[in-house]
């Protein structure tokens, strides 16, 4: 998708990548059996190896590593057999043990490759450097007291996912569709619930310009933590901006890590941009690398679900659906399955996956939007859908009838 910045020196392009983090779906977190339901009172789920306390071992989660390979897989990524947990050191007030235990030289899940489908059909491939496992930090509490900031470990050990892809992205309407297909996925997969107002999927924007037809990249700043798909957007072309700004003013840009203020719509600085080299990483000494064999990768892609580019292609083909209307049915696993129930009903004689189609992206989904519903909320089934349809195609009753 093509955006540029007109600037008074030259005409300029945006590259990004970015690093979501996803939490993985689990009852217990990485590396204790503490729980992690969303909206627990403070520091009610914290074990003593989430509270850092001396003398506690980590023992690993199996079923969250199962579900980062699950993940891979659907991200048609190369899966390791062996990586290795390291410990990424620094120290903040929420992270006890002083060191975050992550992945980094050595992680789970390899190269891989997500393709974005634009509205004018066309699609393109960003591709995944890498996924790895690591666990969550705590979260600092300001606004509570008056005169201290405060301290809620329930997240401390959370697991996440990090999710790192390669600069391929050119614009923000390009790392929107990245992240609506990552989140699409993830959710078929169910191995994160995609929930970002509950910060179960972060974001870090990588930033960077350059002038249209160069090939080096410039410097990147990251705009850490952004919590919405349209904050992204505003970030990354408020970021560029400032960038193009600068560079034509004569300056030069700062690595740095940066955050957006959604209320001015800008993003600020927050501290020099650190190198891996600054974290100290070191594989930790309390777990053995995590290694399994192709048998158990082999098992775990046979119970992969029909993903959505999977089903897309086989609406497309199976019920002569436009690239656009299979792309909406197939956003979400609930609305694939709910269309899919309604040709159910209908006989073989009814059948017309198009009529179906518009019934229940325009009519239904368009009335729930109105009314703040999603899918789960329909006041109609899909059973009944599909038999007002049926109806209609028989000629029994007219569309006008069936809309009132």
């Amino acid at each position: 998708m093509s955006y540029t910045i007109e600037g008074s020196t030259g005409t300029w392009e945006i590259v990004c990548g970015l690093e979501v983090h996803a939490q993985v779906v689990s009852e217990a977190k990485l590396f204790s059996g503490a729980a992690t339901k969303f909206g627990a009172e403070a520091n009610t789920q914290v074990s003593p190896v989430d509270a850092g306390m001396p003398g506690m071992l980590p023992v690993v989660n199996g079923w969250c590593v199962e579900q980062a390979v699950r993940t891979g897989l659907g991200l048609r990524a190369a899966i390791n057999r062996t990586s290795v947990f390291e410990r990424k050191n620094y120290f903040y007030p929420d992270l006890p043990c002083g060191y975050q235990i992550s992945q980094y030289q050595h992680p789970v899940v390899g190269t891989g490759k997500l393709t974005i489908d634009f509205p004018d059909g066309t699609a393109k491939d960003v591709g995944i450097t890498r996924l790895h496992l690591e666990m969550d930090a705590g979260k600092s509490v300001h606004d509570a007291h008056a005169d201290a900031s405060l301290i809620d470990l329930n997240r401390s050990g959370v697991a996440l996912m990090e999710i790192v892809s390669e600069p391929d992205i050119a614009s923000p309407e390009e790392a929107v569709l990245y992240l609506r297909k990552l989140r699409s996925i993830l959710r078929y997969l169910g191995t994160c619930d995609g929930n970002m107002e509950e910060g179960s999927l972060r974001c870090d924007a990588n930033v960077s310009v350059r002038k249209v037809g160069d090939t080096a990249l410039g410097t990147r700043c990251e705009v850490k933590n952004v919590n919405s798909m349209r904050f992204v957007a505003r970030a990354i072309e408020y970021e560029a901006r400032r960038q193009v700004e600068i560079l034509e003013g004569g300056g030069r840009i700062d690595q740095e890590t940066r955050l957006f203020d959604s209320v001015r719509g800008e993003t600020r600085s927050m501290r020099s941009k650190e190198e891996a080299h600054d974290y100290r990483y070191f594989p930790d000494p309390d777990l053995l690398p995590l290694e399994f064999s192709q048998a158990f990768v082999d098992e775990l892609r046979t119970q992969l679900p029909e993903l959505p580019d999977q089903k897309k292609a086989r609406f497309i083909a199976d019920f002569a659906l436009s690239a656009y209307d299979a792309s909406v049915l197939v956003a979400e696993r609930e609305s694939a399955d709910f269309y899919e129930t309604v040709l159910a009903a209908l006989s073989d004689k009814q059948r017309d996956g198009k009529m179906a189609a518009n019934w229940v992206i325009n009519e239904l989904f368009g009335r729930l939007n109105k009314e703040g519903r999603g899918i789960a909320g329909s006041p109609v089934s899909a059973a009944q859908l599909g038999a007002v349809v049926g109806l209609i195609g028989e000629g029994t009753i007219s569309g006008k009838i069936a809309k009132d």
